[in-house]
């Protein structure tokens, strides 16, 4: 399975909606905790992707893509800080990889691709929060450590309260 990892312009990621719709409308359906609850209608992911355009567009926030045979696959936002105080840091965001494809390392080629970016952009601080099991050892594996708990702080996909981690990894050679 070869699988490539690059960072989309806003251009592509227009042209894109129908394949970055598709990969978040699976990952809610699977159970994902990113924002949603059911029911949630391929039209309501798309039209979250087109939202984002105009942050991508301005450059604060960056999309990763994973596409496998042209089709993407996975993605993941490098949301950079714009206050005066925080040009170190930036937020992971809406890690998510196809229910069909997952476990074959493209979550983790993702993350090492946005950690590249973010030393481009000169950040030496990321931080996110999952909900995730699977996804706190994942992250855990790239070095992310656990820097609290917070009970109730989401709903789940059918609207029941439930925790998340805030995990951060500072970065070396920013």
């Amino acid at each position: 399975m070869s699988v490539a990892i690059a960072e989309g312009t806003a251009d592509e990621a227009e042209a894109a909606l129908d394949g970055l719709a598709s990969v978040l409308h699976a990952a809610v359906l699977a159970g994902a905790s990113v924002g949603f609850v059911l029911p949630f209608a391929l039209d309501e992911a798309r039209a979250f992707w087109a939202g984002l355009l105009p942050s991508i567009r301005a450059g604060d926030r960056r999309l990763l893509l994973a596409r496998r045979d042209g089709a993407i696959v996975g993605t993941v936002q490098l949301v950079l800080a714009r206050q005066p105080n925080g040009p170190h840091r930036a937020e992971v965001a809406k890690m998510r990889v196809h229910p069909a494809v997952r476990r074959l390392g493209i979550a983790r080629a993702l993350m090492l691709a946005l950690e590249d970016v973010a030393r481009r952009e000169g950040r030496t601080l990321l931080v996110l929060d999952t909900a995730s099991a699977a996804a706190e050892d994942l992250y855990g594996s790239l070095g992310y450590r656990s820097i609290g708990h917070v009970p109730g702080y989401a709903l789940t996909i059918h609207g029941v309260p439930e925790a998340t981690h805030i995990m951060a990894k500072h970065l070396a050679n920013a």
